[in-house]
């Protein structure tokens, strides 16, 4: 009886956040809120974070709604890249 062992597949941690700055070269500035209750008081708040995502392409425009996914530090700053695009921006 031969088992073949397969390397387990590592799961990449990915968010979804909107985008609130294009104006770097290849590089957009995704904002990205999670609701958490607050330890004391019970209340709902919403906690943000910015990161720096990789975009090859610079296909991607302000009010975006992207997912991100991590990897390899590219930069300085900048681990994550533009995977797919959710939702584009209403021009008004």
């Amino acid at each position: 009886m031969s088992e073949t062992q397969t390397a387990p597949i590592k799961r990449q941690r990915t968010l979804v956040g909107r985008i609130v700055s294009n104006k770097m070269d290849k590089t957009v500035v995704v904002s990205v809120e999670r609701r958490v209750k607050h330890p004391v008081f019970g209340k709902i708040v919403v906690r943000s974070a910015k990161y720096k995502a990789h975009d090859e392409t610079n296909q991607y425009n302000e009010g975006d709604t992207v997912e991100i996914a991590e990897g390899r530090p590219i930069s300085k700053s900048k681990s994550w890249t533009v995977v797919r695009l959710i939702e584009a921006s209403r021009a008004i």
